[in-house]
């Protein structure tokens, strides 16, 4: 089954999924330097079957776009407006807190952690209107560097 790339992209590093829209599950969900993006891009285009790649539409997005020249399939810019300040909540939808873990305040999970990873899901469940689940154990904190 094809599948897709959805991309956060930053100045300094982007958010990016790999996902199979009719499964509606997320295989891979990585942050990395904005400089190895093209890099990494090419790795899964010749590992997966990629149906397309979407974008969100703001910082460095036009930039981004044109590094990924290469691919020859659709590549769709899509709004991304708030996706950073979303990703915070379904950080939580994704990784409930259970236990004693309640009764600290729930900012402390997630201060110092990356979440675009979790902004390109958004733009994602944005795109399809729908919401996706992992595949399997799914750190959308890793960092690739």
């Amino acid at each position: 089954m094809p599948r897709v790339i959805t991309i956060d992209p930053g100045k300094s590093k982007c958010g990016l999924v790999l996902a199979e829209i009719s499964e509606k599950k997320v295989y891979k969900a990585i942050i990395l330097k904005s400089e190895l993006l093209e890099d990494y891009v090419r790795n899964l285009i010749a590992a997966e079957e990629i149906s397309q790649i979407i974008i969100g539409n703001g910082t460095t997005s036009k930039e981004i776009r044109e590094k990924l020249y290469f691919f020859k399939k659709e590549i769709i810019s899509f709004e991304e407006k708030n996706t950073t300040y979303r990703a915070k909540e379904r950080y939580f939808e994704l990784f409930p807190i259970s236990g004693l873990k309640f009764l600290i305040p729930r900012e402390v999970f997630i201060l110092n952690k990356n979440l675009d990873a979790i902004s390109a899901l958004i733009i994602l469940e944005d795109y399809c209107k729908t919401k996706f689940t992992l595949n399997q154990n799914i750190d959308f904190k890793t960092w690739l560097k």
